[in-house]
């Protein structure tokens, strides 16, 4: 991850900015992404940290931690790939995710509400 690099998208007006996801990929570590996460949200950045490498078809508690983590270093969207069955990741997974970053009260309301909201 080239921080120069991607504070330079965030001058070009990116709006987000795609970091992989704490333990997607050797060597990102929260002690690594943190600071970045902090640089670019500082610079009005959203930060999307994402499970793309086959990890969504992990176990559901591989996908919490995934999630709790990168939730830890300040990650505002979590993308769940959809390398596992046909082509989208495991319901399971999805859920899983969602619970360990907003909870169940919330997870729950979201999936209640009427996309006519």
């Amino acid at each position: 991850m080239d921080a120069p690099a991607l504070l330079d998208f965030v001058q070009q007006e990116a709006d987000g900015i795609l970091v992989p996801a704490v333990g997607t990929v050797p060597g990102v570590r929260e002690e690594l992404l943190a600071p970045l996460v902090s640089q670019l949200k500082a610079q009005g950045a959203l930060v999307i940290s994402t499970i793309g490498t086959s990890q969504e078809s992990a176990d559901s508690q591989t996908i919490r931690d995934l999630a709790l983590s990168n939730k830890r270093v300040g990650a505002d969207i979590h993308h769940i790939g959809d390398g596992s069955y046909g082509c989208m990741p495991d319901p399971d997974n999805i859920l899983a995710l969602s619970l360990a970053v907003r909870g169940k009260r919330h997870t729950y309301f979201k999936m209640g509400q009427s996309v006519r909201r």
